[in-house]
């Protein structure tokens, strides 16, 4: 479903991503790990336009995203959280997920301006999905609460439950467990496990390798911007540069 070709991203010189490649299939989730400044939000910022590839392409369904702005992406189908939470704390969590719909939701200027039924119905279907994506994350019995109100796991959830208001074909979760507590963490497992079987193609950064291991049905692994493995989970846990970019290596 997303096909990474060659992407480089180039630094004043300095290299922070270095022909990567690797396919996305379809309806699964796929991890990308790797140590602090591997490159994993980089590749995330290339994918969604933020920034832009000194080389390479990303396609979506075949459909080539490289060179597209950021919101043209998003209407081609890839959602995505950040690593550092981006949410609007003096609007309740309702209208912060309703955000994420902006570009699905047909008011029309007129329908707006003149308080048409049209409005109305758009209004009241954006309310609804809205309340239903947040029941996914376990958020739903606080919907009409002020967002910088939310713990910090919360937050991250309601960050994943706007996301998925975009009505996304691929969604990137960037380090979903950052902050949370085993016991929110094992809560987050499964709700990300509930998202991909209702149709998502995931792909997820994170450090949590017991999340990424029981989450994941494939994993991509980066070191210094360059890709060092990818495959299954066993694999991946087995494989001696991935032990090595983690834990070193012996003189």
């Amino acid at each position: 479903m997303l096909r990474i070709n060659g992407l480089t991203k180039e630094f004043g010189g300095l290299l922070g991503l270095d022909h990567v490649s690797f396919p996305v299939p379809e309806g699964v989730i796929y991890g990308l790990i790797g140590p602090n400044g591997a490159g994993k939000t980089t590749l995330f910022n290339l994918i969604t336009g933020t920034f832009k590839s000194t080389a390479g392409t990303v396609h979506l369904n075949n459909k080539l995203l490289t060179g597209l702005p950021p919101h043209r992406i998003t209407q081609a189908g890839i959602g995505r959280t950040f690593q550092n939470i981006r949410i609007f704390r003096e609007m309740n969590l309702l209208e912060n997920v309703m955000v994420g719909m902006h570009t699905h939701l047909r008011y029309g200027l007129a329908g707006t301006l003149l308080a048409l039924p049209s409005h109305s119905r758009e209004e009241k279907r954006g309310r609804e999905r809205a309340r239903e994506l947040l029941s996914w994350v376990s958020l739903d019995n606080k919907a009409t609460i002020e967002a910088g109100s939310l713990s910090y796991g919360e937050q991250r959830k309601l960050e994943l439950a706007r996301a998925l208001a975009t009505e996304p074909k691929v969604l990137l979760i960037d380090e979903p467990a950052a902050g949370m507590n085993p016991a929110e963490t094992e809560e987050l497992m499964a709700q990300i496990i509930g998202i991909s079987r209702r149709g998502y193609t995931i792909l997820l950064i994170e450090h949590d390798m017991r999340l990424v291991m029981g989450v994941c049905q494939r994993i991509a692994v980066l070191n210094f911007g360059k890709l060092i493995a990818e495959g299954p989970p066993g694999e991946i846990r087995c494989n001696p540069e991935v032990i090595e970019a983690y834990l070193g290596k012996d003189v």
